[in-house]
């Protein structure tokens, strides 16, 4: 994986990512074409995609050569799709709900952690963001799919509303 690239706000990527984002809203075919597209190759496949790819590119990412890089990129786009709002938490902190019930599950949310392939990740991330009001920060969650691997699966496992009582 790349280490220079980087999707914080921060960064001029990051900043492109995030117009990306508030674009979508005036391109309502990119946005759903994305939404209704269920694997890695369906977002691929769609003229939204491109675009998103394209205009990173004109942003300052390095042309993606690596199957893995380009399957995270689409799930990035993938994703991003289908939030909504910006919520500034982390995303495993917005699964919490009010009282001692968790918007997302423990059991749920460790299937997300054990998503064994970016694939399941974008599968996954899909069926949560409805979970959580579609709320997320796209640059903080765009970051973790790029970088998705133990490290991220750590952070995400202390930043979970755990029960007091779970095992």
């Amino acid at each position: 994986m790349d280490v220079n690239i980087s999707f914080s706000r921060s960064s001029p990527l990051g900043n492109a990512l995030l117009r990306w984002w508030e674009g979508l809203d005036g391109h309502r075919e990119d946005r759903a074409q994305l939404r209704r597209a269920g694997s890695l190759t369906a977002v691929t496949l769609t003229p939204g995609f491109q675009r998103f790819y394209r205009f990173l590119l004109a942003y300052g990412l390095p042309e993606i050569r690596s199957d893995s890089q380009r399957d995270r990129l689409a799930a990035i786009a993938g994703v991003l799709a289908h939030i909504r709002q910006q919520d500034e938490r982390s995303f495993p902190a917005s699964m919490a709900g009010e009282g001692d019930k968790p918007r997302v599950s423990e059991l749920r949310f460790k299937r997300l952690l054990e998503s064994p392939a970016i694939n399941d990740l974008l599968v996954g991330l899909r069926r949560t963001l409805p979970l959580v009001g579609h709320g997320a920060d796209p640059s903080k969650l765009a970051n973790d799919i790029w970088f998705w691997g133990d490290k991220v699966r750590k952070e995400w496992a202390y930043a979970y509303p755990w029960s007091a009582t779970s095992t």
